[in-house]
């Protein structure tokens, strides 16, 4: 019997368990991965948002992430809050010489709207760690404020996912989950260098529990990649599994609630 694949996870600390490092773990384990976590940020956060940020020295951050690698085989990673330019840095100059496939899940603001990423360090996420993603996952904000244009259009999420093929990025899903109204279906765009934008659609879930479905999303897709499985592949695969989650979703406590990652498990 082979042996799961080692997925790590460069992320923040949800005291809430609905995000973050703990939504990564859950995701691994529930997808058969051996879950690793390299810790960015702790966060003092429930569903109804986070009341404060304590982010450890770059250093130490660097530390983890060096141990890591040195002892186990890591098969994919995902990044997600990196907090600060600092920490940007000190992830990037590890990474830059791996020999895995990243997932970069761009975190700048949580779903309660406090702010996940100091100002100064945007530039720095664009420089340093963009190109190094094999797989960019933005939602719609995200992509407009890395892509520096408004997102409005099918062929506005086009264009912000060419200008961030151009800044290093080897793939860009541009989700759809910040879209207006009720739609019968939510489109996240996988933009590729060599292909059409391909739109990539799961039924909408009207739930107020989505606490973490782009770490869950992004983690998944890591999970898949280190399974081997090719990318667009790893992307529907993980859609349908973070979709899953969110049609059993319910909140533990008060405020949002995440998708129920072992929705699985209940059914």
């Amino acid at each position: 019997m082979l042996h799961p694949p080692s997925i790590l996870t460069i992320a923040g600390s949800d005291s809430g368990g609905g995000a973050g490092i703990q939504a990564d773990l859950k995701t691994m384990t529930m997808l058969g991965a051996y879950g690793m976590s390299v810790i960015t940020a702790l966060t003092a956060q429930n569903g109804l948002g986070v009341t404060g940020i304590h982010a450890p020295d770059p250093s130490f951050v660097a530390l983890q992430l060096r141990t890591v690698l040195e002892g186990f085989p890591v098969q994919a990673a995902k990044t997600g809050m990196l907090f600060s330019s600092a920490i940007i840095g000190a992830v990037a100059d590890i990474l830059a010489t791996r020999n895995f496939p990243l997932v970069v899940d761009p975190v700048c603001v949580s779903q309660s709207g406090h702010t996940l990423l100091e100002e100064d360090a945007v530039e720095a996420l664009r420089e340093r760690i963009l190109p190094l993603a094999d797989l960019l996952t933005p939602n719609r904000p995200e992509a407009e404020l890395l892509a520096g244009m408004p997102i409005r259009s099918d062929a506005d999420t086009a264009e912000a996912g060419r200008r961030l093929l151009a800044m290093g990025a080897r793939a860009v899903l541009i989700k759809g989950g910040h879209c207006e109204g009720t739609p019968i279906f939510v489109t996240d765009w996988l933009i590729t260098p060599d292909h059409d934008p391909d739109p990539l659609r799961q039924p909408h879930v009207d739930t107020p529990n989505n606490h973490g479905t782009g770490c869950t999303l992004s983690a998944a897709i890591a999970t898949w990649l280190g399974f081997g499985m090719p990318l667009r592949v790893a992307v529907t695969r993980a859609q349908e599994y973070l979709n899953t989650g969110l049609r059993h979703a319910y909140a533990p406590g008060e405020g949002a609630g995440p998708p129920c990652h072992f929705a699985a498990l209940r059914r």
